[in-house]
């Protein structure tokens, strides 16, 4: 007689007990959701990953499916918050008690575009992207949840203005020697020679963790967006004018970093706000074929 239950081999215990896994799932998952930023919903294109442990040695083949579902389910009807991304977790784990499963964790990933306006010139605008990450986990440990928000910015050396500050002087001093010059003969030559050294710059990246709560109200990536951008002084630009270049170049001028600085002006910037804050910053060097980078953990008691 033909069988015509599908067969299902994970029914079948291993003939020989293994090892326990700390984490089974699936990566790179397409979803469509809602993530709440702050007080506003938007639609992401979102990549997801997500994963649970296997305590049991004799078992494997987890369900996959039902991963799937309930994860696809939420995107579909669920707005994004820290709260029901901790509800949702839960389900996840009630659909693999047979699994003795006490582990969940996910991860989502997508790019946050927002129109920034040109420094200078008014109704001038372009779009940024703002790479961000969601993780969170469900243990016997309880809840944890971490918002990444990665900013990009420009980085002028302090060393490198200091020397080129002197050889402008030197140069100076070699064309004039003791002469007295009126203001504008002075003037008329910075114009012609006030580029004879010029310090280097690189485009910078800021990443920033922080640790949230289901009572969270939304993501705050906006905020936190705004924030660091304030806080460094120098974010990159889309689209500019020449009055938007000068100022960009007049607030690198104004804002030298290495990336000890960088990385504590934005922890005195966003420590206050958040109890638990991990900083990264790298400095995408133009002078080394190697990178520079600080980071510093600021937390404090919530």
């Amino acid at each position: 007689m033909m069988q015509t239950e599908l067969p299902d081999i994970t029914r079948q215990a291993l003939q020989q007990a293994s090892s326990k896994l700390d984490e089974v799932g699936m990566q790179q998952l397409d979803l469509l959701l809602q993530v709440s930023d702050g007080g506003d919903a938007m639609v992401q294109q979102v990549k997801a990953s997500i994963g649970i442990n296997l305590p049991r040695t004799d078992a494997r083949g987890i369900h996959m499916s039902r991963l799937y579902r309930l994860l696809n389910d939420f995107a579909d009807k669920q707005l994004c918050t820290p709260a029901n991304l901790k509800q949702l977790l839960q389900q996840l784990l009630h659909s693999h008690q047979d699994c003795h499963s006490d582990q969940v964790l996910l991860e989502l990933s997508f790019d946050r575009l927002c129109k920034r306006p040109a420094l200078v010139t008014p109704d001038l605008a372009g779009w940024r992207r703002y790479p961000i990450k969601l993780k969170a986990s469900l243990s016997p440990k309880g809840f944890q949840l971490k918002l990444t928000v990665a900013v990009q910015y420009s980085s002028t050396c302090p060393c490198s203005a200091a020397l080129s500050r002197q050889l402008l002087q030197q140069k100076f001093l070699a064309d004039f020697s003791d002469e007295v010059l009126p203001k504008a003969n002075v003037a008329d030559w910075l114009l012609q020679h006030g580029s004879y050294a010029t310090p280097h710059s690189q485009r910078s990246v800021a990443s920033i963790e922080l640790s949230l709560t289901a009572g969270t109200s939304g993501f705050p990536i906006s905020a936190v967006i705004e924030q660091a951008e304030t806080a460094l002084a120098t974010p990159v630009q889309t689209a500019v004018k020449r009055a938007d270049e000068q100022e960009f170049a007049r607030l690198n001028g104004a804002n030298l970093m290495f990336v000890e600085d960088a990385a504590r002006r934005l922890a005195a910037s966003l420590g206050p706000q958040y109890p638990d804050v991990c900083i990264e910053v790298q400095h995408l060097e133009s002078l080394h074929p190697h990178d520079a980078y600080a980071r510093i953990h600021a937390s404090r008691e919530p």
